[in-house]
């Protein structure tokens, strides 16, 4: 039977007091120290405060719409009740708002970092990621990280002059790596950020080594974990992944979706209610943990999921890579590459820099276009660019077996 703790009377009791009092957390981030690239353009109304201001230039953004096909996990699958990215943001943001309201931090940060988090994630998901790192680095010497790159799209290819607060948070979600413990680095300096970002590209370890600024960026840190490891799971069952129900460890946080959700925030808030930092006890840990690896081993790691990438998308990846380098280093204005990316990047761009997006080296232009594509744009482009080639990849359609 699933098993739903509920936060102790006591802390209930202390958190209803401290609202019918007024008692505001002293460790949340106030809107009023908000920091942008442009300070002449902030102002903090009551109409739109300013990370309200930070999740609407988020949401309207072009690119906010490419969430809706681009994979979380499970790639090709015609099936409306597997989770895409699009899904799993929303996921994360109410998930990270639950732990944020009751902590009493400052809600709409957390929203705009959850809603911002994965914008720069590429089509396929890890995989996509992987294997577009390993053809930048092969070509420039750099790294690409999606968490790096969703920066890049909202503070480089269209530059809305975000928060650095919001940046930051982006750049630090790391939803890979868990910690029992979350201690905010406080800074203030986008110089210090900027030298953050370049360290990711440079240092294939400096994406493990950062730390959030805020506690609204390490609650949405921890979230993006407990949006996605039961909710992976409950997508494999879904489309039969597992020959037999596998024995998952499940522990304090229990088994299920909805168990790991309940059960992680209440423990989160247990641990965390007026502390400067956020917490889990010794056991729900060790359990995360688990289940994460039990994710990865029997999840990520399954040859049902992992084949089609190897074989296909891979090679066609590298395929339009090549493609596209070519066209960008000839400055080829017929090209895809121009007319279906750079001019319209350019167009966009045009509200919010005056910045010349063609004056990017002709690498850091085929990421952006790769990394911006859709799951179904990526196959239709490898299609168009290469008419009669080898490989091609297959939808599991609503009536296959």
């Amino acid at each position: 039977m699933p098993h739903y703790n509920d936060l102790s009377k006591e802390l209930q009791e202390r958190i209803l007091d401290d609202r019918k009092n007024h008692r505001d957390n002293p460790y949340a981030f106030s809107n009023e120290d908000v920091l942008r690239r442009n300070m002449s353009h902030d102002k903090n109304k009551l109409l739109r405060p300013a990370f309200v201001r930070d999740c609407e230039k988020i949401m309207h953004l072009p690119m906010y719409n490419r969430y809706a096909d681009k994979t979380q996990v499970f790639s090709l699958y015609k099936n409306d009740d597997i989770s895409r990215r699009s899904s799993h943001v929303q996921l994360v943001s109410r998930i990270a708002r639950n732990i944020g309201s009751l902590l009493g931090l400052n809600t709409d940060l957390i929203e705009s970092i959850s809603l911002g988090h994965d914008i720069g994630h590429t089509p396929f998901g890890h995989a996509g990621e992987r294997k577009l790192n390993e053809l930048y680095f092969g070509s420039t010497g750099r790294y690409f990280n999606h968490n790096v790159h969703s920066v890049r799209v909202l503070d480089k290819i269209f530059p809305q002059n975000l928060s650095m607060q919001t940046l930051d948070g982006i750049l630090c979600h790391n939803g890979e790596m868990e910690l029992e413990k979350y201690m905010p680095r406080k800074y203030a300096d986008f110089k210090i950020f900027d030298e953050k970002v370049e360290e990711c590209y440079k240092d294939m370890d400096a994406n493990r080594r950062l730390v959030p600024a805020t506690l609204e960026a390490c609650v949405m840190r921890i979230s993006d974990i407990i949006a996605y490891l039961g909710k992976d799971r409950q997508d494999a069952q879904k489309l039969g992944l597992f020959e037999k129900e596998p024995d998952f460890f499940g522990g304090k946080i229990g088994n299920t979706n909805a168990e790991i959700i309940n059960n992680m925030i209440v423990n989160i808030v247990e641990n965390s209610y007026g502390k400067n930092y956020l917490k889990m006890d010794k056991d729900y840990f060790e359990a995360f943990s688990q289940g994460k690896k039990e994710n990865y081993e029997m999840i990520y790691g399954n040859v049902k999921v992992g084949k089609v990438y190897e074989e296909e998308i891979n090679p066609m990846m590298e395929e339009i890579y090549l493609r596209l380098l070519k066209d960008a280093k000839s400055h080829n204005k017929e090209s895809v590459l121009y007319k279906h990316h750079i001019a319209y990047v350019k167009k966009m761009t045009g509200y919010y820099s005056d910045a010349d997006y063609e004056e990017n080296t002709p690498d850091d232009i085929v990421v952006d276009y790769i990394a911006s594509m859709t799951d179904d744009y990526f196959v239709d482009l490898y299609k168009y660019l290469f008419p009669k080639g080898k490989h091609e990849v297959k939808y599991i359609g609503y009536f296959n077996e």
